[in-house]
């Protein structure tokens, strides 16, 4: 089953978001519930203030807490909450209240402003008998709110109301009265006088948030989770839409370009007009169908070259065949010998491709010993000695290096001092030099044979290991070469951990270094 990559855009998404919506509903319930009851104690402690001012004011007038009851303690604090509601009450309805118990011996003050009514009632003579209608406020007032259900049971529970869950302690800490302190931490707030603490005022915390709002708050949270799960399915289908459009089209460019490979079309290219990893692997790409391209040309290059190379000895060799077939030319010893001159440069052609072809793919057979690679150099030099004197050339040997054996195999590194030093003597104008030296590069031999002009251009040094590459292609064609001499040398000294580098030659000619490592 195939599933598109917007759908898998989209599926993602979506999970996202429902996953980030459900973890931030979950942590918000969870603080609320936490969280809740604390800043519900903090409103109930804003809500004494009024009974905080007027404890301070009793202190102050005392000069201690003695005016708190030794006996009924957990009551009195309820009892002084609903006293200073019902004055409240009374100011809103500006109607004096009758006064308290405690305070009925001071000097009553209101009597002071009855003195100035006596003499208005002789105005009437008949309203004289008639007394004065008695005070109107204790039996006008609102009838008064029902005291505070109080609890008897020592620790508060969840419903029970803020008059049985207030503590008053003096400075120290010390209960004076209302509920015991309990398991939970109350939350305080100071009674202050003079800007010093005299006492406290504590509610205890419930174990666990009661408010009616708490869950109110929680249910129209709830109720909103349907519309959030709706916006998340239209958000994460236009997010994956958005995506699925950016990825897709450099995607089906890719996708397309593969295939045109595929096909053998290697000049594909694709535009590199991303930053991003589509825009990196556009441009590997790109390097891919260069290589391939590169391959291909070298590949049917190769085929044509190997094609004529094989087609020039074998035409010299029929018509050779075919004018000794015509009675043209006689089956001399001069004639025989010209025809067996190509049948072995047919061989040498077919040997050295082979050769490369197995050393392309690691089949080359190397058998590696000890031996003293200077010493197989000279040999080699010494051999060509009188080719290169007939040619006009000068064979020049230095002194042999302090070490000079290497771990190779002696037969393929004979077969290529042999290439080098047969390029030297087709390509080297007389009168001329070849000079060979050697010495020793830390670990390595380095060995060196060098030529005099003519010399090789820049441009054709990077290309002198490439098959059937020619500086001069008609007078390496003249002088026999096939373009395949520098290329196997190549070949067989990497194929040995060795390297062959080509460069100018001091001399004016080309100069041609074999590394190997020294053996231990």
């Amino acid at each position: 089953m195939k599933i598109s990559i917007g759908l898998r855009l989209f599926a993602s998404v979506l999970l996202s978001i429902l996953a980030v919506t459900a973890s931030a509903v979950y942590l918000l319930r969870q603080n609320v519930l936490e969280s809740f009851g604390d800043y519900a104690v903090q409103i109930e402690l804003d809500r004494l203030e009024e009974l905080s001012n007027e404890l301070a004011r009793r202190y102050a007038q005392h000069g201690d807490w003695r005016f708190v009851p030794a006996s009924g303690q957990r009551d009195w604090i309820a009892r002084e909450l609903a006293r200073l509601q019902d004055e409240r009450a009374a100011r809103v309805l500006a109607v004096p209240p009758a006064p308290p118990a405690a305070e009925l011996v001071a000097p009553a003050a209101p009597a002071a402003p009855a003195a100035p009514a006596a003499p208005a009632a002789p105005v009437s003579p008949v309203a004289a008998p008639v007394p004065p209608a008695p005070p109107a406020p204790p039996a006008a007032p609102l009838p008064p709110l029902p005291p505070p259900a109080l609890q008897d049971a020592p620790d508060a529970d969840e419903g029970s109301p803020l008059q049985s869950r207030i503590t008053l302690l003096d400075a120290n800490g010390k209960l004076l009265a209302g509920r015991p302190p309990g398991s939970l931490p109350p939350a305080r707030r100071p009674i202050l006088l003079d800007g010093r603490t005299v006492g406290f005022l504590a509610v205890a915390r419930t174990t666990r948030p009661t408010d009616a709002l708490a869950y109110a708050f929680l249910d129209q949270l709830k109720a909103s989770l349907w519309p959030i799960a709706a916006a998340g399915v239209i958000l994460s289908a236009l997010a994956a839409s958005l995506l699925a459009m950016h990825f897709r089209r450099p995607i089906g460019r890719l996708a397309n370009g593969a295939r045109a490979l595929a096909e053998g079309r290697f000049e594909t290219r694709l535009r590199e007009e991303r930053s991003d990893e589509l825009g990196e692997l556009a441009g590997h790409f790109n390097m891919l169908a260069a290589r391939l391209e590169g391959a291909e040309q070298a590949r049917r290059q190769w085929v044509a070259d190997t094609s004529h190379e094989l087609r020039t000895p074998l035409a010299v060799l029929r018509a050779q065949l075919e004018a000794l077939q015509d009675g043209v030319r006689s089956a001399d010893p001069e004639h025989v010998a010209a025809m067996l001159r190509q049948v072995l440069a047919l061989s040498k052609l077919i040997d050295e491709l082979y050769a490369l072809a197995r050393a392309d793919v690691g089949a080359l057979d190397c058998r590696r010993e000890p031996f003293a690679l200077w010493q197989l150099a000279r040999e080699e030099a010494q051999a060509f000695a009188e080719r290169f004197q007939a040619a006009g050339l000068a064979l020049e040997c230095a002194d042999a290096p302090p070490r000079s054996t290497v771990l190779a195999d002696p037969d393929r590194m004979r077969q290529v001092l042999r290439n080098l030093f047969e390029n030297c003597l087709r390509y080297t104008s007389a009168p001329g030099r070849v000079a060979l030296s050697a010495q020793v590069d830390g670990a390595a031999l380095a060995l060196t044979i060098d030529n005099s002009a003519p010399g090789v251009p820049d441009a054709a040094l990077a290309r002198l290991g490439e098959r059937f590459y020619r500086v001069d292609a008609s007078r390496s064609r003249a002088g026999g070469g096939a373009g395949l001499g520098l290329a196997l040398c190549l070949r067989l000294a990497e194929a040995q951990d060795g390297q062959l580098r080509f460069a100018h030659s001091p001399l004016g000619g080309l100069r041609v270094t074999l590394t190997m490592e020294l053996a231990r």
